[in-house]
Order: C-alpha cells, then structure tokens, then sequence
C-alpha cells in the first residue's frame, strides 16, 4: 500500500472541480462550489451527523442514496442551508441543476452544504455557474474541489492509496474540509471518498460504520457537535477486483485497512488546522480494560479545554490530563495510570502509577513547543488501545468565532 497523489481524482473514472460563483457574497472570489463525478454508476454509502439538527443536504442525500447508487457529488461552502423554512427544496433543486448539467438523475446525486447556519439560501449563484464547473471537470480537478468545500480551513485536505484486491491495482481517494465546530460523533466535517474497488454497497456501510468509531469519532477541536458534517463514499468498480460481498473476505480487511490509512490522514489534517490551533494533538491510550473504556478516555483527554491550553503554552501540566481522564466515565484505577508527553524534540515522563514523577520542565518545554505533540496514557488494566487527535486552545479561536457570522 503506497500513498499516491490525485485525491478523489486518483481512481479510475473520477474527475472533480471547483469554482468561484457567489454563495456567500460576490466580492470573494474563493471557490465556494464543488462537484465530483464519476463516469459510471457507483455502489454508495454515507454517516450523518448525531447532532438533532441537521442540515437539509443531509436529509436529502439519505434518501437519494437508499438504492445504495450515487454517480456525483456537488457540494457548496459558505451557506450551510440549515434551519431554512425551504431547506429540502433548496437542496433538491441544486441536485437537479447539477443532475441536468451532468446527464444523470438528480436521485444518484450526493448534495452537501456547509458554512453559516439559518441563513436563506440563494441558487441563483449556482445556476449560473453550474455549467461551467461541469465543463470544468478533469482528473486534475482535486485541488479546486478541496478548495471549494473549506470554510475556515487554512489548509486544503486530501490523500490517496493505491493497493491491491484479487491482482488489481485498486486505489481510494478522499477530500475533506474541517476547521471549527468539531467533537466526537463527527464535526463540521465534510468528507468525500472515492473509490475504484468493486465492492457491494452494503459492505461499504459497514466499512465506513466501522471506520469512523477509530477515526472521525474520535477527533475534537471545540467540542461543538455540527449539523451538517457527512462522510461519503463512492465506489466504482473500474478496478475490476472480485466484488467484495462479505465481511469474512481477506480483500475485505485490505480495503478497510486502505480506508483507514485515508481516514487517519485526513482526521490528523483537520485536527490540525482547527481555528486558531498552532498544534496538532495525538492522545494515545493504552492498556484499557475495554475498546470503549480506552476511545472514552483518549476523547475526554483530548477535549479537555484545560489540557488543550496548557499544550498552546507548552507547559506540562499533567495534572489536567489526569483530571480528564479522572471525569471520562471510565472504569479505571487512578494507581496504575502513567502519562508521558512525546513530540520530535524528545520525551518526557511526568506520572507514574498516579502520582507526579520529577522531570526537567526546560526539557518537558521543549518538547511541547513542536508542532505536533503526543500525550501517551497508560491506565495499566488491559490490552485495549485507542488514539485521539485534537488541537490547542489559543486566542485566535475566539477571534475567529466572535465574528464569523459578521
């Protein structure tokens, strides 16, 4: 398996685009409308949000994708079409523009909003350029779809594999965007994979279901449930492999193992770059008595707000991932824990069996001042092991979010 270069582009009959048409105000010219195609049918699959309210996108993916077929994906950013009076018509309508501009039904079409929430929604924008993004439409159109999906992201997020089924060169693709709004059971987080692999849509849902519990559940910048994230996936066939029908199938571990090498990449990435972060956090837990007692307390570390100020200050203040991992919920005994902060300057172990351990805080500074920071939890009563990944807590966050809406 080898990371590749095209994202959802990279496998076989998938072109994508990007435009500029206005969604939000005419005077920016950042892309803010996306579409993904494929040249044949796909088997689909899609998880939606928890939050209660949910964006009318979602809605009506879910039903335009119950036959388990979707052939396209069109996405804007900049207006969340949430809590509109006429959301549901908002959004079958851009799935028709797009559909008529694409030669397919509106029902094989996976539509996605994302931006400001109860806020109306104009198409006109989108009826005027739909045209011209489907004329746009190429296997080098990754980076303007990635570009047209971001809302407060800094970086665009993308990633491809290449791997092998039943002697075929198969490859999975993936974009995402996510910045603000994100805590386990998904985020303000639009993901959009694509893939060559012959498999039904059935053991596609069960590979996504499976996936998010170890990847996007497990992600928290702010601890803010959106109501419009999704996770897509479309598959082809083109690779040509056995069609993958069954979960006991060796080429079904394969390509869950492929998925979760896109999906990590990707959770990593939007962690990453939530607003304000200037560090990507990685708690890895260790020794837990249970899969769900190890994910319960590698999230309630890395939502902390305390532990994720202290690391933007990059001071070792482990008694605030202790008193996290304190109030998770979890079954533990507080006597076996050990913690330790690890980045590329080094590592440093500031618990053993519950009580503080003398380290050097120049050292423990260094180490916490990386971009990228570790903080490894041993609980000492298990085998299980879980990892989550956030970001600090800085000012700019709230800078940010104080006027995101003006």
């Amino acid at each position: 398996m080898k990371i590749i270069e095209g994202g959802v582009c990279a496998p076989q009959g998938f072109t994508a685009a990007g435009i500029h048409c206005g969604i939000k105000t005419r005077k920016s010219t950042k892309k803010d409308l996306a579409l993904i195609y494929s040249k044949v049918p796909c088997h689909a699959a899609a998880l939606y949000t928890s939050n209660l309210v949910k964006g009318a996108p979602l809605t009506v993916t879910k039903k335009h994708i119950s036959d388990g077929i979707a052939q396209a994906v069109v996405c804007n950013s900049g207006n969340a079409n949430t809590c509109n009076a006429n959301g549901i018509e908002v959004a079958e309508e851009m799935s028709q523009i797009a559909a008529e501009k694409l030669g397919i039904s509106p029902n094989d079409m996976i539509v996605a909003s994302t931006g400001v929430i109860g806020q109306k929604m104009n198409l006109e924008p989108v009826r005027e350029k739909m045209g011209e993004l489907a004329s746009m439409l190429s296997v080098d159109g990754d980076d303007a779809a990635a570009a047209a999906i971001m809302t407060t992201d800094t970086v665009m997020k993308k990633i491809a594999v290449e791997f092998e089924l039943g002697g075929r060169t198969c490859r999975i693709g993936g974009i995402a965007k996510g910045s603000g709004m994100i805590h386990p059971n998904f985020a303000t987080m639009l993901v959009f994979l694509t893939t060559d692999v012959a498999i039904s849509a059935e053991m596609l849902h069960k590979a996504l279901s499976q996936d998010v519990k170890k990847t996007f559940n497990m992600m928290s910048v702010d601890g803010d449930t959106s109501t419009n994230d999704m996770i897509s996936i479309m598959a082809n066939g083109l690779a040509g492999n056995p069609e993958i029908v069954k979960e006991r199938d060796d080429e079904f571990s394969v390509f869950m193992q492929a998925l979760n090498t896109v999906t990590v990449k990707l959770c990593r990435d939007i962690a990453g770059d939530g607003e304000g972060a200037t560090k990507l956090l990685e708690c890895k837990v260790k020794g837990a008595y249970s899969p769900d007692a190890a994910r319960t307390v590698a999230k309630s570390v890395i939502t902390s707000e305390l532990v994720k100020a202290a690391m933007f200050g990059a001071d070792a203040n482990w008694g605030r991932v202790l008193c996290a991992i304190g109030y998770s919920g979890a079954d533990l005994d507080v006597d076996t824990i050990d913690v330790a902060f690890r980045s590329a300057a080094g590592t440093v172990e500031v618990c053993r069996d519950g009580a503080g351990v003398d380290f050097s805080e120049d050292v423990a500074k260094k180490i916490l001042l990386e971009k990228e920071i570790e903080i490894l939890v041993s609980l000492g009563n298990g085998d299980y092991t879980a990892t989550a990944w956030g970001c600090d807590l800085t000012y700019d966050y709230v800078k940010i979010n104080g006027d995101y809406r003006t």
